[in-house]
């Protein structure tokens, strides 16, 4: 049994998958360029080192034991570690190193010059070696995240304000009430009276809603998501209305599926923040990041009409 694995051991583990690979010796000659009486030599002392059977050969053909099966993952999971350990060993003299973490809500509008796209693009400029991970969950499961140090940064919409994390005002978006093409109000989109739409069914946020927001009685909410994409779906299909940022909604308006119902009246403003642990910002690789999301800051005379990197 191999106690310790030397180069040796990772030459012939090596080997062994490549005979695997070429389902047996004779057909894996060619690939290594060695004869096939080297190859059962190397695959023996192999055998020898570990104690068992890997394989049976012979005019049977080429079959992996049991044991050589589960040697075979085991194999394959310690050259992808030597590889990944190369790797990182590769770029331990770049500047930024590791991997930033980065919490997204909602929806992403279409459209390629986002704020989050523009911090990337300045980003990867750097002298950096970082491995990006993005992943989206609703606002309070990110705050959990940011608090457990699952990731270290968090964009979009919270309602609330926890004491160890700092919330940073990124730009102000627009929500809007929609109707899809098959719903009643479609017709009369536009000028929409609030209370009338207030009496029809409503898909609603997953989590409380700002100081402001136009109210709808509980009995009329038959369906709830925090997620825009899913919210788009029930408005889409006719059976409730919902708020939308402005340009997602604009999206389906222009295919002819969604119509706003009041924009002067069924609207409102919510602001999307940057939400960081004070630890996470002592870090490097995170503050980097930040610095370059404040260069890409819009005009704050256009902020309202900006495209966002997540809906709230």
């Amino acid at each position: 049994m191999i106690s310790n694995v030397s180069d040796l051991d990772i030459r012939l583990i090596r080997i062994f998958l490549a005979i695997v690979e070429a389902n047996g010796i004779s057909a894996a000659q060619s690939k290594l360029n060695v004869g096939q009486s080297t190859l059962s030599t190397q695959l023996n002392t192999l055998e020898t080192r570990l104690g068992f059977r890997l394989c049976d050969r012979g005019r049977g053909g080429f079959r992996l034991t049991a044991k050589g099966e589960k040697f075979a993952v085991s194999a394959h999971r310690l050259l992808d570690a030597l590889t990944e350990f190369g790797l990182e060993t590769q770029s331990m003299e770049k500047k930024l190193v590791g991997t930033l973490h980065i919490g997204l809500i909602g929806h992403i509008p279409a459209g390629d010059n986002t704020r989050l796209s523009g911090a990337i693009r300045l980003f990867r400029q750097r002298d950096e070696a970082v491995r990006l991970n993005l992943i989206v969950r609703s606002p309070n499961e990110l705050e959990e995240m940011l608090l457990n140090g699952n990731i270290q940064i968090a964009i979009g919409y919270f309602w609330r304000r926890v004491a160890s994390l700092r919330y940073t005002p990124l730009l102000v978006e627009r929500q809007v009430a929609y109707c899809g093409a098959g719903h009643p109000l479609f017709a009369a989109a536009g000028e929409v009276d609030p209370d009338v739409a207030a009496a029809h069914n409503w898909a609603w946020r997953g989590y409380p809603t700002p100081k402001g927001h136009p109210q709808i009685p509980q009995r009329n909410i038959t369906a709830v998501t925090s997620n825009m994409e899913a919210m788009s779906i029930l408005i889409l299909s006719g059976q409730h209305l919902g708020y939308l940022p402005e340009e997602v909604g604009e999206y389906y308006v222009a295919r002819g599926e969604m119509a706003a119902l009041n924009p002067r009246k069924m609207s409102y403003r919510v602001t999307i923040h940057v939400v960081t642990s004070h630890e996470a910002e002592d870090r490097e690789m995170v503050a980097a990041f930040l610095s370059d999301l404040t260069a890409v800051q819009p005009d704050p005379a256009r902020v309202g009409r900006q495209r966002v990197p997540r809906a709230a």
